[in-house]
């Protein structure tokens, strides 16, 4: 597989940033550490999920979501690499917490396993989006890349016709969505904030209305996700 190049051909000035100032370039490791182990734990997680899985395509089907994982989990160990550190330094400051967040939101059955990747996959997605608008163009690249893969249309269309065969799942699946997205915001907003990059990263100057900035992304994170649980046709 071709690794991400750690710089782009022609840098821009968030590039600049990084290179000049060492506190923005930590906050730039912190982003891909945290990055990397929720892809690896993503793998994890899909891995062991498929043996619960109802038929064999379902089986495929999350294994292969599960290596696509393990590739962006690959993807950025190569362009950590390329900036000259180690993966696995980076990764080690949020194993504690992105371990503890799975063992709060350990699903009950295959289908609830099903919802938790749909939920997690696309609002990591999104909250990794909003700050790659604010970066530099290797980073932005990086992001774009790993969101690419459509496991959100495979999760989608099994969920819908999960749903469909037995309506009784609706209640339940609507109930978990709403504790998982507010387990994962919060958990987002705690990472960030115990090791500062996400407001580092988001407001590299001073900024008077950082707070209510921040309330506006994690509202956006929100709204994107009921639109999601609509087009699954349960309420947010």
């Amino acid at each position: 597989m071709t690794a991400i190049p750690s710089q782009s051909a022609t840098p821009d000035a968030s590039a600049s940033h990084v290179d000049q100032d060492p506190r923005f370039s930590r906050f730039i490791v912190d982003l891909f550490g945290v990055m990397a182990y929720g892809e690896l734990s993503a793998f994890e997680r899909l891995s062991s999920d498929a043996r619960f899985s109802p038929t064999l395509r379902d089986r495929a089907a999350l294994g292969r979501l599960a290596v696509i994982e393990f590739e962006h989990f690959e993807m950025v160990s190569d362009h950590l690499a390329g900036m000259g550190v180690d993966a696995e330094e980076a990764m080690t400051p949020f194993q504690p917490s992105i371990d503890s967040f799975h063992e709060r939101t350990r699903p009950a059955d295959w289908y609830e396993s099903l919802m938790k990747a749909y939920v997690i996959d696309a609002i990591s997605g999104d909250f990794y989006k909003a700050l790659a608008g604010r970066l530099d163009e290797g980073t932005r690249t990086l992001i774009n890349r790993i969101q690419s893969a459509d496991g959100q249309g495979l999760l989608q269309t099994r969920l819908k016709s999960a749903l469909s065969d037995d309506p009784r799942l609706a209640s339940r699946l609507a109930l978990w969505g709403r504790r998982l997205v507010g387990e994962a915001l919060t958990q987002a907003q705690r990472v960030g904030i115990e090791r500062e990059f996400l407001g580092g990263l988001l407001f590299s100057n001073a900024n008077e209305n950082q707070e209510k900035d921040m309330v506006k992304l994690f509202a956006q994170l929100t709204r994107n996700h009921s639109r999601r649980m609509s087009s699954l046709g349960l309420t947010a």
